[in-house]
């Protein structure tokens, strides 16, 4: 048995989900090649007097099951599965894939419907406000191909970063949600980007191992009608099984009114159409982890790459509310290393953070 994988076990049934005695945990496990992890997260809950349930999932009959649903079949799968969310204290998601392109050739109005009459109601609604939980992939050759590294070497890079210091990231981060507690106006600077919008009375949210593994983050979310400006992303980004790059958005009183991209600017405006909260902002978001320094094309590696950003057009998270609501939740991301051509963060005028490294005294310690 691989050590490393037992140590993320333990980190996932103990820091993440925090699960004590009783407590009932959904393991929800995608095209996972081996059973070990699962097996090992099952003893694991056990151990702590906890109850596992258990759902193995294939994307390939995913695929066909979303392609083949109507309206009446999402539905009815939707109230059984958020009947046994609402029986949940916790949810462990754990995604690999054979194939990271299984749902490109998915019709967009399939997925817009899976997303409204699935994954919103089962998911938005109650997984993710009223469970203790984490999502994570798991390291397979078709990942290390995307990142374009060895399958060893991705493993170990993959164990690396999720197995980090939570605790000792945790009391680095303090001092930036206290300064973003008290900030009004962002600003965002960065080629192809000038964009200016406020955080205030808006909650923060450190991310330090409880919700994603890989983590390294602090979100909050903007007030929803004050983003004004433009953003060009340089992180590319798949979403339902389709690869975004060079994404632009330009913004008037916090609605996206003009999208582009570099290849699949009509399959993003359709995404961006799915409701009326598809074109607002959801999540604002610092990544912090500088174990992560490059994309992988993988969003829960890529949003915590140390030196970047998140904006996120869709869904709010209700710990972060500005209210918008919508069936899409999508992190983009904009590095500003020099490696990917700097940028700044300014907080009330004050300039935080230049080309990926935070420059006022109290954030120094999250720098690498």
């Amino acid at each position: 048995m691989d050590h490393r994988k037992a140590q993320l076990a333990d980190l996932l049934v103990g820091h993440s989900c925090q699960l004590k005695a009783g407590e009932k945990v959904l393991i929800e496990a995608f095209d996972l090649p081996s059973p070990e992890l699962v097996s090992l997260l099952v003893n694991k809950v056990r151990s702590v007097g906890a109850i596992p349930v258990v759902q193995l999932r294939n994307n390939q009959i995913m695929r066909d099951w979303i392609i083949s649903a109507d309206e009446a079949t999402l539905k009815t799968v939707a109230q059984i599965d958020a009947a046994r969310m609402k029986q949940m204290d916790a949810y462990i998601g754990i995604r690999a894939s054979n194939n990271n392109a299984e749902f490109s050739d998915v019709p967009a109005g399939k997925l817009e419907a899976y997303q409204q009459l699935y994954v919103q109601p089962v998911h938005f609604e109650i997984r993710v406000p009223e469970t203790r939980w984490v999502v994570l992939r798991y390291p397979t050759p078709s990942m290390a191909q995307s990142a374009n590294m060895s399958t060893d070497a991705f493993e170990d890079f993959y164990y690396r970063v999720c197995t980090a210091d939570y605790a000792a990231m945790e009391k680095a981060q303090q001092p930036l949600v206290e300064r973003m507690l008290k900030t009004d106006r962002v600003r965002i600077v960065s080629p192809g980007t000038d964009l200016s919008f406020s955080i205030r009375d808006i909650p923060v949210i450190p991310c330090n191992g409880r919700r994603n593994i890989p983590d390294g983050e602090v979100f909050t979310a903007p007030v929803r009608d004050s983003v004004n400006g433009e953003i060009t992303y340089n992180i590319g980004s798949r979403y339902q099984g389709t690869v975004f790059q060079g994404i632009r958005f330009v913004f008037q009183d916090g609605k996206i009114v003009e999208a582009t991209c570099g290849n699949e600017t009509e399959r993003l405006n359709a995404i961006l159409d799915t409701d009326d909260g598809s074109r607002f902002i959801g999540e604002f978001s610092l990544g912090v982890n500088y174990e992560i320094q490059q994309p992988i094309l993988d969003t829960l590696f890529d949003e915590k790459i140390g030196g970047s950003l998140h904006f996120t057009p869709g869904n709010a998270y209700t710990t972060a509310d500005n209210g918008n609501r919508s069936a899409v939740h999508w992190d983009l991301v904009l590095a500003q290393t020099p490696e990917f051509g700097g940028g700044e963060v300014w907080f009330d005028d004050e300039l935080i953070r230049k080309d990926g490294l935070f420059v006022v005294d109290d954030l120094r310690l999250l720098n690498p």
